[in-house]
């Protein structure tokens, strides 16, 4: 068996690379869906590997995704044996290694599953060889989330911009800010996150260092550093923030959070609310947002604001990725 990189073969052993990708039943991907990721420049030939048997078959596909400008592959979107092979975690491992190794480092696996998927023998068993390929690989943390959406009312030609969402209650205000205090709000709001990426990078660096990185990823995003606001009691006092942003698909929630001291008090489905009334207001027809399982009160204010789960994402990754 050897490991190959769609980059340097033919592409015939490219199609076929590309073919066992849209198997099912876990992170299976159309045909066309490929195509337009690989013009979209966030699959890449470079970023694809498979296994090739001495006759030319491909008993096993990974594909890793990455914004279009990204210099290195940011998550797995996808790994596929093909069904009849013995050991299918350690061909994968094995392709996982190759991988890794060529890029120089070990990027998450993102696997997107549907709820309740532990009560179906299918999708478990299709997420347990997957789980111990990661493992071998290295990927060793997990994290499950929960992804929500929620669909947008279309507003009428003049129209109030918070047609169909709640409106402001008054309870707090909402202003821009520089970098500096969107930094310090960063660092305040990573004490007592509930959020495992948070608390696992609190174990390698200080809440600022980790403020700096996030604050960085957010300017990177598609969505624009203008819709960033504070959040402000109404005599002045710190609350928060909600950063509205975008995927490379869609409208996103992005980031939000009320600082230690204002917790417990409801104000989070206000920050909440600002967002959702924001992303309207710019005429999306949708948003969505994340958060971990293990995360119940961000969870419940997403259950309130009328945000539906619409799959799991559980992510298996290297112990201090960032």
């Amino acid at each position: 068996m050897r490991y190959r990189c769609a980059a340097t073969a033919d592409p015939a052993a490219f199609d076929r690379a590309l073919a066992l990708a849209a198997e099912g039943p876990v992170a299976a991907l159309s045909p066309g869906r490929i195509r337009e990721e690989l013009a979209a420049h966030r699959f890449r030939p470079e970023w694809t590997w498979f296994a090739e048997d001495a006759d030319g078959r491909v008993p096993a596909t990974a594909l890793w995704w990455g914004r279009a400008d990204s210099r290195k592959p940011v998550a797995l979107d996808c790994l596929q044996v093909r069904a009849g092979v013995a050991d299918p975690a350690a061909l994968a491992a094995a392709l996982l290694g190759a991988g890794h190794a060529a890029f120089g480092t070990r990027p998450g696996y993102h696997l997107s599953l549907p709820r309740g998927w532990r009560e179906d023998p299918a999708a478990a068993s299709a997420v347990a060889w997957r789980r111990e390929a990661a493992a071998r690989a290295g990927l060793t943390r997990d994290i499950e989330r929960l992804r929500y959406e929620r669909t947008l009312p279309q507003l009428p030609p003049g129209g109030p911009p918070a047609a169909g969402t709640p409106a402001p209650t008054g309870g707090l205000v909402f202003r821009e800010g520089t970098d500096e205090e969107f930094l310090d709000v960063f660092a305040r709001l990573a004490h007592g996150s509930l959020d495992l990426a948070t608390r696992h990078a609190l174990e390698a660096m200080t809440a600022e260092e980790l403020a700096r990185e996030e604050l960085a990823f957010y300017r990177d995003c598609p969505g624009e550093r203008s819709w960033w606001r504070l959040a402000h009691l109404p005599d002045g006092t710190l609350a928060g923030m909600a950063l509205p942003s975008a995927t490379p698909y869609h409208r996103n929630v992005g980031y939000l959070g009320v600082v230690p001291e204002q917790r417990g008090r409801g104000l989070i489905d206000e920050v909440l609310a600002e967002i959702t009334r924001f992303h309207a207001a710019e005429g999306a027809e949708r948003v969505t947002a994340t958060t971990d399982t293990v995360n119940l009160p961000m969870a419940a204010a997403f259950d309130r604001a009328g945000y539906e789960v619409t799959e799991v994402r559980l992510v298996l990754e290297a112990p201090g990725a960032p």
